[in-house]
């Protein structure tokens, strides 16, 4: 039984959220909606899930002292990472003390670390992956590139949304790209992680969500990205049945070995109907805001069901979708919207702005959301109404 102004009965009644961007903002909300007291963290002041949290602090998660601090004032039920860039080692040390790491420590340790999950995936779970190579200098990066071959990816094992990450296409481009990973890597400057390309025909998300009924997929999330960082994504990708089931085997086994409740973005890349492993998120994917018109239990939904010890009967596809990143770029400390009447004139549309405070260089500010008859055409919605968004900046 519920009553005003408590929650359903349930041990998670504290959650701390490590890390408070656009994602967390909808996992605070999903898990606000059954009575969860939320206290959001970040490395900076009035991040999205602060604004809606009901408590809130600014550390540098990477600060293992600094983590530990925060997590024994607030005495959490659960502690929901949602960012790559925290002391994953002392959420380690937390857990076998007793705290509720979602999905478990061992999965944030590993994933939050490219190094560990392709390890893990290739050469103890036997999945297809790109070739790679790891280094931890500018001489091993230099010999790793030589043996890849160029093109090749180059990323820092601990980062996200593009950030560190290039293509090195020419020698002239290998000192650049070894720079760039030492400054951009959420984590700083470190081990690199220098794939080479594949032939593959796209990628997808594969949403994975580990509950109390056992394991349930979202239908697939196609993408494109720009530098790494993800600009429109829609749901459903096509794809043959063969490469479905292959792609949900890939998703299950290699959440499985992580561990844990909640949902996953298992990333893929797909070929004729082959599937080669690509990276997972333990928490919900930037991808994935599709599913906040796609579904009847969005991607944050299944995540605060799959935390809480919810039920998740069914996940009801609505129809084809897409979500498309509205990126503002420049410096400014204030971001202003405009024309939302025209951009949301049209049916089955929404938007979400995220409430960042501040543009340094780009940053993902809103996203747009349409539904449709078909990919294409909920693509194109998206981009007609990124063309009617206008956008004002001011210091």
């Amino acid at each position: 039984m519920v009553k005003i102004g408590t929650v359903f009965k349930s041990t998670a009644k504290r959650a701390m959220l490590l890390g408070s961007g656009e994602l967390g903002r909808e996992v605070a909300i999903e898990l606000k909606r059954y009575g969860v007291e939320v206290i959001a963290v970040d490395k900076y002041a009035n991040a999205p899930a602060m604004q809606i949290a009901d408590r809130s602090h600014v550390i540098s998660m990477l600060d293992a002292a600094a983590l530990e601090a925060v997590i024994r004032k607030e005495m959490p039920d659960i502690i929901i990472p949602e960012v790559e860039a925290i002391a994953t080692s002392k959420l380690m040390e937390l857990e076998a003390e007793g705290f509720n790491v979602i999905p478990t420590a061992k999965a944030v340790n590993f994933t939050m670390n490219r190094e560990n999950i392709r390890t893990l995936a290739a050469e103890k779970l036997g999945m297809k992956t790109s070739p790679y190579i790891f280094a931890s200098s500018e001489a091993e990066f230099e010999e790793a590139v030589k043996k890849i071959g160029l093109p090749c990816v180059v990323k820092p094992i601990m980062s996200s949304s593009g950030h560190g990450q290039s293509v090195v296409k020419t020698p002239a481009d290998i000192k650049k790209a070894w720079e760039y990973s030492q400054s951009g890597g959420r984590s700083g400057a470190g081990k690199v992680i220098v794939e080479g390309f594949i032939n593959f025909d796209y990628e997808i998300t594969m949403l994975t969500v580990r509950h109390e009924g056992g394991t349930s997929f979202c239908k697939p999330v196609g993408h494109r990205q720009v530098d790494g960082d993800y600009r429109v994504s829609w749901q459903p990708a096509a794809m043959s049945e063969k490469a479905i089931a292959k792609a949900q085997e890939y998703a299950k086994k290699i959440t499985d070995a992580l561990g844990g409740r909640g949902i996953f973005g298992v990333e893929l890349f797909i070929k004729d109907d082959d599937v080669i492993f690509s990276e997972v998120s333990p928490r919900p994917h930037d991808t994935g805001m599709v599913t906040m018109i796609s579904q009847n239990l969005s991607q944050f939904a299944l995540h605060a069901r799959a935390i809480l010890g919810l039920p998740i009967p069914e996940i009801e596809h609505f129809g084809p979708s897409a979500s498309r990143a509205v990126v503002v770029e420049g410096d400014c400390n204030e971001v202003v919207f405009g024309n939302l009447e025209k951009v949301l004139e049209r049916p089955k549309t929404d938007m979400r702005i995220f409430g960042k405070p501040q543009v340094r260089g780009h940053r993902r500010m809103a996203v747009l959301l349409a539904r449709a008859g078909s990919t294409d055409e909920a693509r194109k919605i998206t981009k007609q109404m990124l063309a009617d968004l206008q956008i004002e900046t001011s210091m």
